[in-house]
């Protein structure tokens, strides 16, 4: 029962997941004159890039679970990792972007879907379907790899079209002190979330058993 059940919600959260993706993904091309150049800044989003994992990580095992990928993206700190990235995803957008926001309609429903509900969606899974009483401390510095990759690319792509996806990061308003000052914030921030979800993981393990 819980193998099914579990399978259903994963196919299920991974299609909404998908779906909004998809669906902002057509709005903001479709609105664009230069697809190549609004696409690279829609994957430079942080958000996008999280939710695209997380739906990833939801489907695959399900699909494909005796796959490397869907048997790597099964394993525990793999999905604590992921969840440790959507809670930020959502946090950061509660606490300093959703009044940025200039969508409306359907633009904004889908917005606010990749940040309040596709995130939720992921912690559901972990906290009910994934046994996190074998997590160890030492899985949080490989999970901080997707994070330094991205901050990597974020200067890079800057660098070269003087755009930003988000405004603690602006390099061009902020300068490199204090636009790197805030990346290691949220890097920090990343890390102490993922080694605390460890630690509750420990104790708490799945709890639909």
């Amino acid at each position: 029962m819980t193998t099914a059940t579990r399978t259903i919600y994963r196919a299920a959260a991974g299609g909404v997941t998908l779906v909004a993706v998809g669906v902002q993904y057509y709005l903001v091309v479709s609105g664009s004159a230069d697809a190549v150049r609004t696409s690279i800044r829609f994957f430079s989003f942080f958000t996008i890039l999280t939710n695209i994992i997380a739906a990833i990580a939801l489907l695959v095992p399900v699909i494909a679970p005796r796959s490397a990928v869907g048997e790597f993206l099964d394993r525990p700190a793999a999905r604590t990792a992921i969840a440790s990235y959507i809670i930020v995803v959502g946090t950061v957008y509660f606490l300093l972007l959703s009044d940025l926001s200039h969508r409306s309609g359907l633009g904004l429903f889908i917005e606010k879907s990749l940040h309040y509900v596709t995130p939720p969606l992921f912690v559901i899974d972990w906290l009910l379907f994934v046994d996190k009483r074998s997590l160890s401390w030492r899985a949080t510095p490989r999970a901080m790899l997707y994070p330094l990759v991205y901050g990597i690319w974020t200067l890079a792509h800057g660098a070269a079209s003087d755009w930003y996806p988000y405004p603690f990061v602006d390099v061009v308003d902020l300068g490199y002190p204090r636009a790197l000052a805030n990346m290691a914030g949220l890097f920090i921030v990343l890390a102490l979330l993922d080694a605390v979800l460890i630690a509750i993981g420990r104790r708490i393990g799945p709890i639909a058993t």
